[in-house]
């Protein structure tokens, strides 16, 4: 009953794993598609983007596929448990959502071009869940990098948000918060490209094409 509970609950502080004080598992170094480095250090005039779109496995694909994206990893982000592993996140007793950290060449692909991919490739007003995966860790979110990633977010969010209203969906309810105080932390290796590894695995990632409008804020990074 306790792990039903948090499956449509998030843990306060109090309520959430104490988790560890370091990561207990190794993260790969190399990309399997890309071939660049997961952890860094990435090259001068990237930035980071972080994005929850449901399951991580289908999500980090769609950006590794995106031209100007110079490696992607996947983690968790947004609860409070310290390095927490991946029963654990999906437990729902840590607060994270599955998350995909991408790394991106601005001059090459704009922040805004990444947060239409993000709209387009999930239904961000299912709340705790992604079609049929159920829970707190699949719930729809952006962490931003800096006052300019903040305003383009909400600024497509809103957007996003009317054309969704003429298709008749309810409102969205992916959570748009800065990654300050929020760390990532990288999932296991196995985790790290699976669908590269893994071709025919599963993949719950579905848009509800409906398109997102772009070009709704003039700033970027």
């Amino acid at each position: 009953m306790l792990f039903s509970r948090f499956k449509n609950h998030l843990p306060t502080p109090e309520e959430a794993l104490k988790g560890r004080p370091e990561r207990e598992f190794a993260v790969p170094d190399r990309h399997t598609v890309l071939g660049t480095s997961l952890l860094g250090p990435y090259p001068e005039g990237t930035e980071i983007a972080d994005f929850g779109l449901g399951c991580f496995w289908g999500a980090e694909r769609k950006f590794w596929q995106t031209e100007g994206v110079h490696t992607t990893l996947v983690g968790y982000q947004g609860g409070h448990t310290p390095h927490p592993t991946y029963d654990e996140v999906c437990s729902g007793h840590t607060g994270h959502t599955e998350a995909v950290r991408v790394v991106y060449d601005p001059a090459v692909v704009p922040y805004t071009a990444l947060l239409k991919l993000f709209w387009e490739s999930h239904n961000p007003t299912q709340g705790f869940r992604q079609g049929n995966d159920v829970g707190t860790q699949y719930r729809s979110a952006v962490y931003t990098h800096s006052p300019a990633q903040q305003q383009a977010a909400e600024a497509s969010r809103d957007a996003y948000a009317e054309t969704l209203r003429t298709r008749g969906y309810p409102d969205i309810t992916t959570e748009i918060l800065p990654a300050t105080d929020r760390p990532f932390y990288p999932a296991e290796g196995y985790h790290q490209q699976y669908l590269d590894k893994n071709p025919a695995g599963y993949c719950g990632i579905g848009g509800t094409g409906v398109s997102c409008p772009v070009g709704v804020a003039p700033a970027d990074g």
